[in-house]
């Protein structure tokens, strides 16, 4: 007589628990690697011509364009910021192709945007946006235009000015310590209200959804991958929320496909949208209705430990 209860602990159950099931391709928005050229880190696990350890640079404009491809003609996937780090792998023709170590996003940005000395920051600017001046004088021609989160070296200064490393004065309100984030990323989002939607914009001349949340999270001392899909996938817990979206809270995090906002009450959201082409403040069931016209239905509702209040 077969044993069934035998049969079904035996040799078969062990072959279906130790199925090899191929791992997910990698995303090339934050791994750098491609045909000719990839990160030694990525060394045994993508093929390429060559793998390099890269070397290290930073940010020297107040805000750069990274785009997929060493084309001024190509839109802007993210921006990176004044003092912001990151890792060269290659360069021609006037292009830098780099991954950002604040998000790991990878892109080619002018090489003449980066410096190879690398000085570590002491503080952010933690107002919207701020000049770097030639000398202590607001009368004085700005230098450059630096937005939140932009990182500094602070070499002397004084109540009204600070003075950076490699010269020029910023607004001392305007600056604060590395480890003194915002309390609320919530705030930080409504300080972007009415400011012009760019899709991978992440300043106050023009940001994006994910970047308004990105830019929020990082001013707060939260880290936030780059991208909408990213974001649903890291952040947060999923809450229910019913179909009158009652049971929403501050800070709680909305998701359609490609589309992100935040909530400021158990109502209203602040969100960058191509709907209003800035960054605005609606009741979500508003959003929500308006965005399902087109076919995009929520995804996910995220909570964070941190809620923002």
């Amino acid at each position: 007589m077969i044993d069934d209860k035998n049969l079904s602990a035996g040799p078969l159950d062990e072959l279906a628990v130790h199925v090899d099931v191929p791992d997910p391709p990698l995303d090339r928005r934050r791994h750098a690697f491609r045909d000719d050229v990839a990160a030694d880190y990525l060394r045994g696990r993508v093929t390429a011509q060559r793998f390099v350890a890269g070397h290290a640079g930073q940010v020297i404009r107040g805000s750069v364009p990274l785009r997929r491809s060493p084309d001024l003609a190509r839109g802007l996937e993210t921006e990176a910021l004044f003092g912001e780090t990151l890792t060269v792998y290659d360069e021609a023709d006037g292009w830098a192709w780099v991954q950002l170590s604040r998000d790991g996003y990878v892109g080619y940005l002018p090489s003449d945007a980066i410096a190879r000395d690398v000085v570590e920051p002491s503080h952010r600017i933690q107002a919207v946006g701020t000049f770097l001046y030639p000398a202590a004088d607001i009368k004085s021609p700005p230098i450059m235009h630096l937005s939140l989160n932009s990182v500094v070296t602070i070499a002397g200064g004084d109540d009204r000015f600070v003075q950076l490393e490699h010269g020029g004065y910023v607004i001392a309100r305007h600056v604060s310590a590395l480890d003194r984030p915002a309390r609320d990323y919530v705030e930080i989002a409504e300080r972007f209200v009415t400011t012009p939607y760019l899709w991978g914009g992440r300043t106050r001349i023009g940001i994006d959804c994910s970047g308004l949340v990105q830019t929020a999270f990082q001013a707060a001392g939260l880290a936030a991958p780059r991208d909408s899909d990213m974001q649903c996938a890291e952040l947060g817990q999923p809450v229910e929320v019913s179909d009158t979206y009652e049971g929403a809270l501050r800070g709680d995090l909305i998701f359609w496909r490609g589309h992100v906002g935040i909530m400021l009450d158990s109502i209203m959201m602040v969100h960058a949208n191509a709907h209003h082409m800035m960054v605005a403040v609606e009741p979500l069931p508003e959003a929500a209705t308006r965005i399902a016209k087109t076919g995009g239905t929520i995804t996910a509702v995220k909570r964070l430990a941190v809620s923002g209040s």
